[in-house]
Order: structure tokens, then sequence, then C-alpha cells
């Protein structure tokens, strides 16, 4: 079957295309004869007709230099299309959450990947907390006599935003650190919300594991390594991608996990975990796709697109 696919993704000119996951996406839908329609999140409207995207029709392909063609961008009433792929990255912001209600509105037989409720009701580092007999020790506040508490129990911690994303604003403090209070001055005036607090996981030297479910099971996983200086294994930060197996424990995690994924209509989903820590739960526009390729692991874009047809198909 062809069909229509919105993509609501950022900017091409932002867009690294040799690693980006949603350009891997649209590859495989180009290749099953889908047709690809590409617009950014401020070109989405509601109208009282329905939901509208100012949107071009793209062509696209594997060719450095010359990874797309775009027509005339145009008025394109997301009700006639069979998808949306919400691929935007985040700040998990206002402006993400209004276009995750937008997109709610859209009729039922419309798949949106992943759901816009459930994304928006799944922020990755609170959406952890319903499984917490997998995390690390973990604090969610902005009280500055409950993190020195915990620092004190701990030793070593890692204090991050609570909406940041690719291991930007991450800090690892000690007790008695003198940069803490400088820390947490910056966090109070530049975030609104709480920030999460964990105990540092000294594993994080070997690998953060970014493990892929599909529709609630898990497909495929990376092992990211972080250079010698940093303690953050984001690709985007400089981490190294390594081949890996589950362990028990992350079997474990995937399968407990898995199924709420799929009720909730999460079809594609990011995990990470750390010495056997779950500490991420990425539902936004979660990453990957080509890690795990380039180390053989198997083709997840295939995977995922086998997953959308068959919801589509049976609709």
């Amino acid at each position: 079957m062809s069909l229509a696919v919105a993509v609501q993704m950022d900017p091409l000119e932002r867009i690294n295309f040799a690693g980006d996951s949603t350009f891997a996406l649209m590859l495989e839908a180009a290749a099953r004869g889908h047709r690809l329609f590409y617009y950014t999140p401020d070109k989405l409207s509601w109208l009282e007709s329905g939901i509208v995207a100012e949107a071009a029709r793209i062509d696209v392909r594997d060719v450095a230099g010359d990874y797309f063609r775009l027509a005339e961008a145009g008025k394109l009433d997301l009700a006639s299309v069979d998808v949306v792929l919400l691929r935007q990255d985040p700040p998990f912001d206002l402006a993400y959450i209004t276009s995750t209600h937008l997109l709610e509105r859209l009729p039922r037989g419309v798949l949106v990947v992943n759901d816009p409720a459930s994304v928006r009701n799944a922020p990755e580092k609170l959406f952890v907390m319903h499984f917490p007999q997998f995390m690390p020790p973990t604090l969610i506040t902005r009280s500055k006599r409950e993190i020195e508490a915990f620092l004190e129990e701990h030793g070593e911690i890692v204090m991050k935003p609570l909406h940041g994303h690719g291991g930007a604003a991450v800090f690892k403090l000690q007790r008695k650190d003198p940069n803490f209070g400088s820390l947490y001055d910056l966090f109070a005036t530049t975030f609104k919300e709480p920030w999460v607090v964990q105990r540092f996981l000294p594993q994080i030297s070997v690998g953060d594991k970014r493990i892929i479910l599909v529709d609630g099971v898990a497909a495929g996983a990376v092992n990211r390594v972080p250079a010698g200086n940093d303690i953050r294994a984001n690709m985007v930060r400089g981490g190294a991608a390594a081949a890996t197996a589950l362990t028990d424990r992350e079997k474990e995690i995937c399968a407990t996990i898995g199924p709420e994924l799929k009720r909730r209509g999460l079809l594609f989903v990011g995990i990470d975990v750390i010495d056997g820590h779950l500490t991420e739960i990425n539902v936004t526009s979660p990453t990957g796709i080509r890690a795990v390729r380039s180390v053989g692991g198997p083709d997840l874009a295939a995977a995922v697109w086998d997953a959308i047809e068959a919801k589509v198909g049976a609709t």
C-alpha cells in the first residue's frame, strides 16, 4: 500500500543527515513507495474545518550533498494523510505541548507516531517514575536543602534540567563541591521547573545503552561510550557507538515497560540504561536508528514502518 505521510520535524538545514533517525524513517518510507510531506511545527494551524499545515512534497535520497528535493509548499489538510510522524526535537516546552493538542484533534483514521496525547503525558525524565524499581536513586526538586541532603547521602550526583535533551546542562557534583552554590543559582535562574538529581553511576565510563523499542518490543540497541573527558555519552556530545547485546536485567526492563508503551500508542521509543539502571524513556523524537545499523544491528527504520503499516492496515 502507498501511504501519504506528513513529517512534522525541525528545519532541514539543522539536520545531520548522516546520523538522523527522522531522515532514516523518511528514506525507508520512500523506498516503500509512500508519499512524503514536510513541514515544521510553526506551520501547523487549527481552522474550524480542521488541522492544516503549510507543507511541501519532499523526495529524499541518501546522497551526500543532495539529500532532498522540495516542491513548492501549500496548504495540506492533515485529515487527508494516513500517517503523521511527530519528530521535532525537544525542548519539551509549551510550543511542543501545543502541537500535541493540535495533532490530537486529527480524526482517528490518521495515525500519529507517537500518539500526541501520550507524548504530552510522558516527559522523558518524568515518565520513567512509573518504573521506580529500575531507576537509580533519584530526586526531582528545586529545593537546595533537599539536594544538599541527597548529595551528602550519595557522595557523587548528577544534576540536569528536567526537560533538557541531548546531554545539555548535565553536571556532576561531589560532597563539598565548591561549584554547587553557583550551579544552584544558575539552575534557579535559568529553569522554572524542578530539576533531576540522580546518584552518579560510575559505570557510565563504559557506556550508556540506548535501547529501541518498536510497538513495545525491544528491537535493537547501541552502547554509547563517552569521550574520556566527559560524563555524557550522547552522540551529539562526542559519544562513540559500539555494538552491544541486552543483559538479562535490560530484557526485564523492556519486558516490563513494553506493554505500557504499546497501550499508550508510543510506537517508537528509545530508553537509556546505565549499569542496569533505567534513566530516561525517550518518546518525543527518539534517536538511534542509524547508530544501531552502523554497528551491525538490525534495520530499525524497517521495523518501525512494518509496525506503522500493520496499524494503518488494521484500521
